[in-house]
């Protein structure tokens, strides 16, 4: 069978996140820092919402760009919240995640070879996304010495002839780092000059600790050349409801569109309901989570730095990204011990990126109880070492 398949698809690595989960799963009396989920449950007026358009029988299917209710009220939102205006009508597209806005964006601009510039470490489905669309990632490292900050820099001397786009995401999965509008400016210059697209990932956008978060499309001559990805699942805790939306320029957005209407049609009708509620009334329940996540930060790099750990502050999402350099290990032997001796479950950092060998990813967002025993069987595993 393995003759029929795709090449392509062959030579993608399954997810290496999937691997410590597998395993976990398996195992009892497992404290998960791994798993990039909110710990709150969807809020009861977005769950009332979406019961209720099932009540009214609204399950048919909505336009192919989703409700354009909703469209309206994310037009409202971004430019009241991040001061980025956009036009519900053509501009603005609900999709099954912002996985699948990545996705298609990818396959709406790439043609074979086509070079996506990927700053690193990365979430881990970007260069997978980049090569299924038939092009080619082409990793840029950041290091923690500068916080994993994007260097514009870096990112110029990594620009080729074939060089058609960068991928960003801010604040970032795995490492929490953010950016000022002064740091983005100068990858705004360089995406401006060699005429590039920017594929911005602010899906953690909402979970800004220090500073308000800065969206890339707000940046001069951006809005005209920013793929600018988002959605619920993170700020909202609606993970399971694969729900998020792409804004972009309206030839870009009807690539997109044209991909997304004949491979998914739309976003599931009672979710878009309930992501309208959730706009319309859950800010007051994002505040919260996030206050909450705040503290756990607090509590978790204060604890690292006590058992021995090196972790810069992250500005945002939900992850922590300390150093295990000096342990001798490396970020896989790491993750499998503390796993299979200590009974905690983190994901280790190459499966981002090389940039991500020595550190490993831990989720804050589980209960302050799971944080303080879990920091305290990564210093059992620190001394045993």
């Amino acid at each position: 069978m393995n003759s029929r398949l795709s090449k392509r698809v062959q030579s993608i690595q399954p997810s290496g996140i999937r691997r410590f989960f597998d395993l976990a799963s398996k195992m009892d009396n497992i404290i998960s820092l791994g798993v990039g989920e909110p710990d709150f449950v969807t809020p009861w007026i977005v769950r009332e919402a979406s019961i209720s358009s099932l009540e009214r029988g609204f399950t048919a299917y909505t336009a192919n760009a989703g409700l354009i209710e909703l469209r309206r009220e994310i037009a409202v939102y971004m430019e009241r919240r991040f001061s980025v205006s956009y036009d519900p009508e053509n501009e603005i597209l609900v999709t099954i995640g912002a996985s699948e806005a990545i996705d298609i964006g990818m396959r709406a601009i790439l043609d074979e070879g086509d070079e996506v510039i990927v700053v690193e470490p990365s979430f881990v489905s970007y260069a997978p996304l980049v090569q299924m669309a038939g092009g080619v990632a082409v990793p840029v490292g950041t290091s923690s010495e500068n916080d994993f900050k994007a260097s514009a820099a870096l990112i110029e001397a990594a620009i080729t002839p074939k060089t058609k786009a960068i991928m960003l995401c801010f604040p970032n999965n795995p490492t929490g780092s953010t950016m000022n509008a002064a740091e983005m400016k100068e990858i705004a210059e360089i995406a401006e000059r060699f005429d590039l697209i920017v594929f911005s990932d602010e899906i953690y956008a909402e979970l800004s600790y220090d500073e308000d978060h800065v969206s890339f499309a707000s940046l001069p001559n951006m809005r005209e050349r920013t793929i600018l990805i988002s959605g619920f699942s993170k700020a909202f805790a609606m993970t399971g409801w694969r729900l998020g939306y792409v804004l972009a320029p309206p030839d870009l957005l009807a690539a997109m569109l044209k991909i997304h209407q004949y491979s998914l049609m739309c976003a599931p009708t009672m979710a878009q309901y309930g992501a309208l509620e959730a706009m319309q009334s859950g800010m007051d329940d994002v505040e919260k989570m996030k206050q909450s996540y705040k503290q756990r930060r607090n509590f978790i790099v204060k604890s690292f730095a006590e058992i021995g750990l090196s972790c810069h502050t992250p500005g945002g999402a939900f992850y922590a990204f300390p150093s295990i350099a000096s342990t001798g290990l490396t970020s896989e032997q790491f993750a499998e011990k503390l796993l299979l001796e200590e009974r905690v479950a983190v994901v280790p950092g190459h499966v981002f990126g090389a940039g991500g060998e020595g550190h490993i990813r831990c989720s804050y967002a589980t209960s302050m109880d799971n944080l303080e025993v879990a920091v305290e069987r990564i210093g059992n595993l620190l001394q045993k070492l």
